[in-house]
Formats: structure tokens, C-alpha cells, sequence
């Protein structure tokens, strides 16, 4: 079912459009910045709290666990706000957690301020798509989901780079006060541009529970945990694959990343374009061109060409992320905040999966590039979780259209 309940505003002029839908990829933009900076900033954060780096990345997991829980818990509490009190709210907590990141005393309150940072995360991604959604005629919803996406992935493109050289040349804690100030700009940006609509339906959030528990929502939601974890197993450990398996000096890393984030910006707007014109068919093409993407991985990382050509193909993988947002906001009728914003809390979990999947081929012995392969299987099995959500699908929906035209 389309996105009908959810209206800001009746009409608006492609110039309003443009700068509500600025205001809410700048979110994203400084989101993904935040989440993704400290990877950089290791060695920098690590010399800085007197640290080792493993316990650098528990900081990283320690966001993506905010994540995880903040999603559906911020998605519930702010089911009777309006939709623009709720955004300006979670970009202000998600300010006020690199604020306090950037000002942290000692390890351990820093491990605490990531896990606050993070827990406005997949709230605001998800209220900011069932908006964007809303305001597009309907053959074009899951373009404008892919047009606010795109703030995340120039934020891989362009916000971490630059974030990665703001810390190395003055300091870490920077990174989070500026992350903190794209935060407040985007708090401005939503007040200034997105108007109230008071007519707007809101949820009771036990209605949303009761909306949400049904299989062909767990099911989506199982495809973004399984399918999607590939390319964040070959993307956690493409820096070690470049230089001990193609053999490439370091100084090719950031350009590597810098592909990467090239490919996710492509494939976020084909994902968002294939969705209008195929729905819920798109996600299993996806899946499988993210299955011979990286099968192919593994002999492309011989020469530095083909493994730059490789990088920005599973970069475009995040295709899939607008056509499971869209997705469930269709089949989540009734729970759309709720699905959305667990769609978020879903990547983190794949966002795990991948490198643990990863890591345990490594450390078994098997090559760097090993991961590609180790991707693909995860890529099948989402393309099986798939398969019988699309049966699930089908059958709903003709259930629908017989209660319809009954």
C-alpha cells in the first residue's frame, strides 16, 4: 500500500520541495559523518585517551548498538508527535551526543556519549523518508527516499574524507563539535522549510506494535539484516585487502574510499529509481547483482584497476537500502515510523554480521579477499529470505484486493 497517511502539506512548488528535501539530507549528511569519522581517527583517538584501538572500535560498536536499540524505542515515543516536532527533536539529541562526544573527559564517558549519539540514528532516517515519501507523487516515492538518503552517502564520499583530515590535522574532538553544528544547521533548515501540517494523522504507538508484528514486515527486515551484510564484510576490510593482496601502497586507501563512496551515491539513486518501476521485484534484482558483484571481488583485487572498479560496484550495493525503505513503509500500514526507522536498526545488525562473518574467514586462514565470497553467501541467503517474502507478498496482496473489491 502506498504512503497515504503521512501528508505535510497538500501541494508545493519544486523549489519547496528542493529545500525540504535539502534540509532533510543535510541530517543524513551529518549523520553519516558522525557515525563513520572515528574509523579514520583510530590511531588518533586511541594516542589521545591513552587507549588501545581495539577499544576504539567498541566505541564504533557502541554507536551501532545505539542505533539498534534507539530506532524502535524513539520511533514508539514519538508516534503522537508530529512529524517535524520529531525530527527538529532527534537532530537536536543527536547534537547534544557529539557535543558531548567532542568534550568527553576519559574513555568511558565517550563509550557512553557514542551509545547516545547513535540512539536517534534510525529514527530520524526513517521519519525523514516516510516525509520525503509523502510530499512525492506516487510513481516517485522511492526516488525522493533516495534523494534524502543521498545526504548519507556524500557523507562517504565527501564528510568523512574531509572529517578523517580535520582530526588528523587538529584533533578528533573537532570532528564531533563540527558533526554537532550540521546538526544544529539541520534543526534550522526543518523549521525554516518544513511546515506543520495539523492534519496530519499521527499513531498511537500500541496501534503501531500491534501494526508492526506481522511477516511480511520481519521478513523485509531479515532481507536488510542478511542480504546487506556483504558489503559492509568486503567494505570493513578493503583497506588490509589493498595492501596485502593487491599489493598497492597505502596512499590508494582514500582514493578506494573515496569510489566506494562514489558507487554508493550511484546506486542509491538507481535502487530509488528501479523500486518506482519494478516495487518489490527491484529487491530481488538487487540482490542479485549484489551476489555476482561479489563473486566477482575476490580475482579483482589482483590489479589496482580492477579492484577500484570492483570497490565502486559493491559500493553501489546500497541500492537496496531505499527499496526496503520504501518497501516497508508500503507493507507497514498502520506501523510506518515504527518499520522505517527498524529498517535502520536492521543495516546496523548487518553492519555487524558482515565483518564477524568476515573476520572468521580470515582468521581461518583464508585470503583478505575471501570476504567477497563470504558477502555472496550472505547475498543468497537474503535472496532466499526474498523468495518467500515475495510469496508472502503476492498473497497478501491479492487478500487486499479481494477485501477491497468485496
Amino acid at each position: 500500500m502506498p504512503v497515504q497517511d503521512v501528508d505535510v502539506s497538500p501541494r508545493f512548488s519544486p523549489r519547496a520541495l528542493l529545500l525540504i528535501e535539502i534540509a532533510l539530507a543535510m541530517g543524513g549528511f551529518g549523520i553519516g559523518t558522525g557515525e563513520f569519522a572515528i574509523m579514520g581517527l583510530m590511531p588518533n583517538v586511541a594516542q589521545s585517551l591513552s587507549v588501545t584501538e581495539p577499544q576504539v572500535g567498541h566505541l564504533i560498536s557502541a554507536y551501532a548498538l545505539g542505533v539498534v536499540v534507539g530506532a524502535p524505542l524513539l520511533a514508539l515515543a514519538g508516534a503522537l508527535l508530529f512529524r517535524r516536532h520529531l525530527l527538529i527533536l532527534l537532530m537536536g539529541i543527536f547534537a547534544l551526543g557529539n557535543f558531548a562526544s567532542a568534550l568527553a573527559a576519559d574513555y568511558e564517558s565517550l563509550l557512553l556519549y557514542r551509545f547516545l549519539a547513535g540512539l536517534p540514528h534510525g529514527a530520524y532516517f526513517g521519519v525523514a523518508s516516510l516525509v520525503a515519501a509523502s510530499l512525492a507523487p506516487p510513481e516517485q516515492r522511492a526516488k525522493a527516499v533516495s534523494r534524502v538518503m543521498s545526504g548519507l552517502t556524500l557523507a562517504i564520499l565527501v564528510g568523512n574524507p574531509l572529517a578523517t583530515w580535520l582530526g588528523q590535522s587538529l584533533d578528533w574532538r573537532y570532528v564531533f563539535g563540527l558533526v554537532g553544528l550540521i546538526s544544529l544547521l539541520t534543526v534550522v533548515l526543518v523549521t525554516l522549510y518544513l511546515p506543520m501540517n495539523r492534519q496530519e494523522t499521527r499513531s498511537n504507538p500500541l496501534h503501531e506494535l500491534r501494526a508492526f508484528n506481522q511477516p511480511r514486515v520481519w521478513l523485509a527486515l531479515a532481507i536488510s539484516s542478511i542480504g546487506f551484510a556483504g558489503m559492509f564484510c568486503v567494505f570493513s576490510y578493503l583497506a588490509p585487502t589493498l595492501l596485502e593482496v593487491t599489493r598497492a601502497d597505502k596512499g590508494w586507501i582514500p582514493v578506494a574510499l573515496a569510489i566506494f563512496g562514489a558507487g554508493a551515491i550511484v546506486g542509491n539513486m538507481v535502487g530509488g529509481w528501479l523500486f518506482d518501476r519494478l516495487q518489490f521485484k527491484a529487491v530481488g534484482w538487487l540482490l542479485i547483482w549484489s551476489t555476482a558483484i561479489l563473486l566477482l571481488f575476490p580475482p579483482a583485487t589482483q590489479t589496482i584497476w580492477t579492484l577500484l572498479v570492483a570497490t565502486f560496484a559493491v559500493g553501489s550495493m546500497i541500492s537496496l537500502c531505499p527499496a526496503l525503505q520504501t518497501h516497508l513503509m508500503d507493507v507497514a500500514e498502520g506501523a510506518q515510523t515504527l518499520a522505517a526507522a527498524s529498517n535502520h536498526s536492521a543495516f546496523n545488525i548487518a553492519n555487524a554480521l558482515g565483518p564477524w562473518l568476515g573476520g572468521l574467514a580470515i582468521s581461518a586462514g583464508f585470503s583478505w579477499s575471501s570476504t567477497g565470497l563470504v558477502g555472496a553467501a550472505t547475498a543468497i541467503a537474503g535472496f532466499l529470505v526474498f523468495m518467500i517474502a515475495y510469496r508472502q507478498h503476492v498473497t497478501s496482496t491479492a487478500q487486499e484486493a479481494r477485501v477491497v473489491a468485496g
